[in-house]
């Protein structure tokens, strides 16, 4: 660890203060409810398409898939290529919805299909997600930013939490994507100084890396053997396009931006932009960790370096004997995470590296933002104007909106404060999401899909669904007599699963509902 230089520290709060002064210049304009939370449908497509895959592209890219590319390979990228169907089937279907409707939250239409249980369940997932999400994206930047400067992660998390509460509350959605236009160009752009200097300090270059990444199998995208115990290509693809079905289709941080949008077309356009942007740069960040692993393989000395820190962050009271013994023990996906922290810090030139810092700070701060505005928009509108005040003024809509978005900006952090310790950040938010976001799917799909569905079939398909999502998710813990009753299916299946569950068991009720209607229609008329 090592303190940052001084221009590389001059960088970061130049950048941290430009954030901030955004927030600023954009709170002038934050006069309504409408501007807060919709920039007043005024922002032009191209932006909100920059500014979703700036929300895509977060510090759990940036550090966790070269990571995980370190530790095993190209298996998590099959994620990425599941986009470009889930995005077909958002802007065909779910963008005119919404556009059609008007509602800012994406979880109104649920109350009118199946009553206030629908919406508020969803609700719930949703903020649930959130925390999930804006909690492992603290925990990623910290993990960074700690081998950088020294600062303990919690301490990290509470100085960005507080700039991006400021610039997040101040200037609303529109600061939000203004800065997100900005962030995703400086993450990108930071992106591609490391992996340059990873490429240039590479004796060999780019074919040395190759054959050291083909020879260790680090390009695999998975065994296509129809096997979902473990994370096959099948199993990441389906998981991907559930997840992003989703995302493009029901989270309320892209629902929001379609209605910033001057039409449907510039909505779905949006769309399309984020997923022409972040494919082939997520293939960068695949790249980047394989190249990382061959730079390291190739210069062990500072592999055992790494590995040392991570034994010691272990065994913080152990033995410099125990410590040792444990890094000899330990595997690339034990401190995949680490890596790309390490390189900077012993390899990024002065100057360089608080750019790179920026570009991670962003990385974290474009999705974390938008997730505070999201949640604040539908704490305020689904909960707190559902079942507590429904008749706002505009002064009283604006200081909810404030309140809750500072409140869920401080939960994140505590979240992410939570999570210090864990062994992989995108394994993590991969899970959590999962859970919390295969119930919601799955009831949103039965609501758009099935116009015959009503409240009864829909509760009850919901009850089962949840029931299994919990089975997935802790039969693992079982004791050894019980071992049969385990899930015998991969973690990333539980969203999967739960989705179908949810959808074919309320189609199927409702199918049997039609036929015992018809047979009783012929009975009567028999009479």
């Amino acid at each position: 660890m090592k303190s940052l230089p001084f221009i590389d520290l001059v960088i970061v709060l130049a950048y941290l203060a430009g954030m901030v002064g955004v927030g600023i210049y954009f709170s002038r304009k934050n006069t309504t409810a409408d501007q807060f939370t919709k920039a007043s449908g005024r922002i032009p497509g191209w932006a909100i398409g920059i500014s979703i895959y700036a929300t895509f592209l977060s510090s759990n890219t940036f550090l966790g898939v070269p990571g995980k590319a370190f530790g095993s390979n190209w298996n998590s990228f099959v994620f990425s290529l599941s986009m470009p169907l889930a995005a077909w089937v958002a802007t065909r279907f779910f963008i005119p919805f919404y556009r059609n409707t008007g509602a800012v939250s994406a979880y109104t239409h649920l109350e009118h299909r199946f009553g206030a249980w629908a919406r508020t369940y969803a609700v719930v997932c949703f903020l649930l997600t959130q925390l999930a999400r804006m909690g492992s994206i603290f925990f990623g930047i910290a993990l960074s930013l700690q081998a950088l400067t020294g600062y303990e992660m919690s301490t990290i998390m509470i100085v960005v939490g507080i700039c991006i509460v400021l610039y997040t509350v101040m200037g609303g959605m529109e600061a939000v994507i203004w800065t997100e236009v900005v962030q995703g160009v400086i993450k990108t752009v930071g992106a591609l100084v490391i992996l340059y200097l990873v490429i240039a300090g590479m004796d060999g270059g780019v074919s040395r890396i190759m054959d050291i990444g083909s020879a260790e199998n680090k390009f695999s995208l998975g065994t296509f053997a129809p096997d979902f115990t473990q994370s096959s290509f099948w199993v990441v693809l389906l998981y991907g396009f559930f997840m992003n079905l989703n995302n493009f289709g029901m989270d309320q941080n892209y629902v929001q931006r379609y209605h910033t949008t001057t039409s449907v077309k510039e909505a779905a356009g949006s769309v399309w932009l984020c997923v022409y942007l972040y494919l082939p740069v997520s293939l960068m960040f695949f790249f980047l960790g394989s190249c990382l692993y061959a730079y390291y393989q190739s210069n062990p000395e500072l592999l055992e370096t790494i590995k040392m820190q991570v034994a010691t962050e272990r065994l913080p009271t152990g033995s410099q004997e125990a410590i040792r013994g444990l890094a000899a023990t330990l595997v690339p996906a034990d401190y995949g995470d680490k890596v790309m922290p390490h390189f900077m810090v012993t390899k990024v030139p002065v100057g360089l590296l608080g750019l790179i810092i920026a570009a991670i700070m962003s990385a974290a701060m474009s999705t974390i933002s938008s997730g505070m505005n999201a949640s604040a928009t539908v704490f305020s509108v689904d909960i707190y104007q559902k079942y507590i005040k429904s008749d706002l003024s505009q002064k009283e809509s604006l200081r909810l909106l404030y309140i809750a978005t500072t409140v869920f900006g401080l939960l994140g952090m505590l979240t992410g404060i939570a999570m210090i310790g864990v062994k992989s950040v995108l394994d993590v938010w991969w899970m959590l999401s999962g859970i919390f976001a295969g119930g919601m799917l799955g009831l949103f799909l039965l609501g758009i899909i099935s116009r015959q569905t009503r409240n009864a079939e829909a509760l009850t398909a919901t009850l089962i669904g949840i029931v299994v999502i919990i089975w997935m998710t802790f039969s693992g813990q079982l004791p050894g007599e019980y071992a049969y009753l385990r899930n015998p299916l991969h973690q990333n299946m539980i969203m999967v699963i739960g989705t179908l569950t949810i959808f074919l068991i309320g189609m199927l009720l409702t199918r049997l509902k039609r036929k015992r209607i018809a047979e009783r229609e012929v009975i009567l008329d028999n009479k």
